[in-house]
């Protein structure tokens, strides 16, 4: 059960139309690495984790990611919602802008569509674990690439927000993954001892 808060994570005000940003923004809404494909990720890991600690920390984890997808859809949508017909086709929009007016669509910067090919949910948690500190490090990277491309204070700072909690995903997964390792090998100790 969640419980939703009628407010952005951290604000988005952007005030001047950039659908040049909006366009490679767009890729941490559905690209490969983007919060949509890494909260399903999570809430289907989950599923599969062995200790409450690790359930609780991929649902608490992708149930931030969503709140995450919610600030870049924001973004994409200021970023587009004043812009003209000159500014869409000279950003490079102009495809996009012919199948989703200035709507917020799940694709990556390329307008290739989301795609759960993205998502990665194999069964074991240790292999999941890593696949997730992976996961929050490109998007991390991600997040630095598209700062370098900004050059809008009220773009960049939202980014940085998000960049760093990317970081601290990857530090929670660790953990994370400790624990799991701890019980594993725990359970592998206990189990030898009843012969």
């Amino acid at each position: 059960m969640w419980v939703y808060d009628k407010k952005l994570e951290y604000p988005v005000k952007i005030k001047k139309p950039d659908p040049r940003m909006a366009k490679v923004i767009l890729t941490q809404y559905g690209g490969p690495d983007g919060e949509l494909g890494a909260a399903l990720r999570y809430l289907s890991q989950r599923f599969s984790m062995i200790t409450p600690e690790a359930k609780a920390t991929l649902n608490d984890i992708g149930t931030e990611e969503l709140a995450h997808l919610e600030m870049i859809g924001t973004m994409v949508r200021q970023l587009t919602q004043n812009a003209s017909m000159k500014e869409i086709e000279e950003s490079g929009m102009s495809a996009y802008y012919a199948d989703h007016d200035k709507a917020v669509y799940p694709a990556n910067a390329a307008g290739v569509p989301f795609t759960a090919a993205y998502l990665q949910s194999k069964g074991d948690p240790r292999t999941d674990l890593y696949e997730n500190m992976a996961a929050e490090q490109k998007a991390r990277s991600t997040y630095e690439y598209l700062m370098n491309l900004a050059n809008d204070p009220d773009v960049i700072e939202p980014l940085k927000f998000l960049r760093e909690r990317e970081v601290v995903h990857f530090q929670r997964f660790g953990e994370c993954l400790r624990h799991v390792q701890e019980y594993l090998e725990n359970k592998k100790r206990y189990s030898m001892g009843k012969r």
